[in-house]
């Protein structure tokens, strides 16, 4: 099997899809999304969070919401707002943080299936754990659809050939082209109907990208594999050729991709005074106060702290960590094991309600207010991983520590859409 491959997408026509496109289920809450797509019926978050046209209150992972996003999602395709291509296709799907300046950063994603299979067998790599309650929630889903809705976000090591074809095709007009009221970034899309261009990709992928990389959608892309083992187990006649042996991505070049800061905030100093809790983090890390203007880390192995109204230059001490190990070398790690594991008494970050977990898209300035209002007493910003140590961690079968992560911009919903018959 190719390790990626064309389908028949669903699409909104031109005229709607800035009001149908939407951010992906995982970005909201019920409340937040309700908010979001007032007033829009065509917004694909009826269908990724059905609940938002239920009583408030209803559960999200209700039998009832599950019902009600195949209702939605069959009236999207009656109304013809979700119309489906003819023959199979790639797609081209470009984002940028910053549309409005002159010298905007883009970046270029392919748009095709990739292969269940390759999830199992692991050329599809992963570098975060997954929970079985949102794989299982994610499943039904795609069960009761028949569809991937929300697209996966992939990496791949950048290859010069594949640049050069998809900027020959992104020098036209794009189909799509729009910028989202909701965050200001801008969205762009192009359909790839020339077969040969099309085989010319397949190929180059099955030739030479070794492996593909989940930079985000880790339940998405468990849960679609499951769901098509699930139908090649249901179907005696299965050849390996259903539609439902794929599941659809967002393949971008490495070199493109955006990783921002994941920083942290915790409920309280386990008990210590101020100066304890400073005297006990100064035991593994050179600690600056640097006044009450917000600090950013600007190096790996430096952080900063933000307690009781100052900011905290800290750098971790020669010996406390680990640069050979593709673990050791993360910040997400030293932190935990050094601060909040050792002098905070957090074991699991998964599971500890005293921590709290902040994307760096809603800036420092986020953590500050969260401690000064009192609902956290300390916060930390990290300085963010890169795509070649997330790359190394994947390839050598090592997971990374929970919330390390966060790429910016999100996948729009709703652009294309792949059904699984």
């Amino acid at each position: 099997m190719s390790i990626i491959k064309p389908f028949k997408g669903f699409r909104p026509p031109v005229d709607i899809v800035e009001k149908l496109a939407s951010r992906p289920y995982d970005v909201l809450n019920s409340e937040e999304a309700r908010v979001e797509c007032e007033g829009n019926p065509y917004s694909l978050l009826h269908v990724t969070k059905a609940e938002i046209d239920l009583p408030k209150g209803t559960d999200e992972h209700s039998p009832e919401v599950y019902l009600q996003v195949v209702k939605n999602y069959n009236l999207f395709k009656d109304l013809g707002w979700l119309v489906k291509d003819e023959e199979e296709k790639l797609y081209i799907y470009a984002q940028s943080m910053n549309p409005k300046d002159k010298d905007a950063k883009w970046q270029y994603g392919i748009v095709a299936c990739a292969y269940s299979e390759d999830y199992v067998n692991k050329v599809i790599k992963k570098h975060e754990l997954t929970r079985k309650d949102k794989e299982e929630d994610r499943m039904k889903h795609v069960r009761i659809t028949n569809a991937n809705v929300e697209p996966v976000f992939f990496a791949y090591p950048a290859i010069a050939r594949i640049d050069e074809i998809v900027a020959g095709i992104t020098a036209k007009k794009p189909i799509y082209d729009f910028i989202a009221k909701e965050d200001g970034f801008g969205h762009r899309f192009w359909v790839i109907d020339d077969k040969a261009t099309i085989a010319e990709l397949v190929d180059i992928f099955d030739k030479q990208v070794p492996a593909m990389y989940i930079a985000d959608g880790h339940h998405r892309s468990a849960a679609a594999a499951l769901v098509g083992q699930e139908k090649k187990e249901q179907n005696p006649h299965h050849t390996g050729k259903e539609e439902y042996n794929y599941f659809m991505t967002v393949i971008f070049p490495d070199n493109q991709l955006n990783v921002i800061d994941y920083n942290r905030v915790v409920k309280d100093l386990n008990g210590l005074s101020k100066e304890q809790f400073l005297a006990a983090v100064g035991e593994s890390y050179e600690l600056t106060d640097m006044g009450t203007d917000i600090y950013k880390p600007s190096k790996l192995h430096e952080h900063s702290m933000y307690l009781d109204g100052h900011w905290y230059k800290m750098t971790a001490k020669p010996g406390t960590y680990n640069d050979n190990d593709p673990i050791g070398v993360l910040d997400v790690t030293i932190l935990s094991n050094l601060v909040l594991d050792k002098v905070l008494g957090i074991k699991d970050l998964r599971t500890d309600k005293r921590i709290d977990f902040v994307g760096g898209i809603r800036g420092l300035g986020e953590l500050k207010r969260r401690v000064d209002n009192g609902e956290m007493k300390v916060a930390f910003a990290l300085y963010p991983v890169s795509m070649k140590q997330i790359i190394d961690i994947a390839d050598t079968g090592n997971i990374m520590p929970p919330k390390t992560t966060w790429f910016e911009p999100k996948l729009r919903s709703g652009l294309v859409i792949h059904e699984l018959c």
